[in-house]
């Protein structure tokens, strides 16, 4: 399984104030994720407009699959818990 499927994965893209913000307000956890540059893929580009209304909407997290479109740090981490516990260490 990947990322996308059991894990967390970040999708981000250079520039966007959110997304440093979430990125930088989860260094302070033990939360482990793979960040995913939509300008850099276009499949990830591709499933970012899939849930977010044809929008590339960033930041957008998966957590064990289920996408959340501009989770605060809080919405990320309740998820986690509930679905993802395991990329808690």
């Amino acid at each position: 399984m990947t990322d996308q499927d059991d894990g967390v994965a970040l999708y981000w893209r250079p520039g966007c104030a959110y997304c440093i913000k979430l990125r930088l307000s989860l260094s302070f956890t033990n939360l482990r994720f793979t960040k995913v540059n939509i300008w850099k893929n276009p499949e990830a580009a591709a499933f970012v407009r899939s849930v977010a209304n044809g929008n590339e909407t960033v930041p957008t997290v998966t957590v064990a699959g289920r996408p959340m479109v501009n989770p605060s740090k809080r919405e990320l981490l309740e998820a986690v818990e509930k679905f993802a516990p395991h990329c808690l260490s």
